[in-house]
């Protein structure tokens, strides 16, 4: 796991549910980039934010493809979705320092 200090001010509740929401939208932006809802039969996405200096951020993603998605690979795009959803998190907080 990277861990990358950016020195921001703490963030206020506003802030956090922000965040959270960017981080959650650009995880799901991702899965549906790369298939389609009707191949999606679950997809569940949590982002929690805890503490303030430094902020963490965690991620989780719960998806299931439909029986007839044999080409995609679940847990390669769950990664990746996370990756990005982490990538919006420090673009956000680079945006608010």
């Amino acid at each position: 796991m990277l861990v990358v200090e950016l020195g921001i001010p703490e963030l206020t509740t506003e802030q956090i549910e922000t965040l959270c929401s960017t981080a959650e939208d650009a995880a799901r932006k991702y899965v549906l980039s790369k298939v389609s809802n009707k191949d999606i039969d679950r997809l569940d996405i949590s982002v929690e934010a805890d503490g303030s200096k430094p902020v963490n951020v965690t991620v989780e993603i719960n998806l299931i493809l439909a029986s007839q998605t044999k080409d995609v690979d679940a847990d390669a795009l769950v990664k990746e979705a996370v990756n990005q959803a982490h990538k919006a998190t420090e673009n956000f907080l680079r945006k608010i320092k």
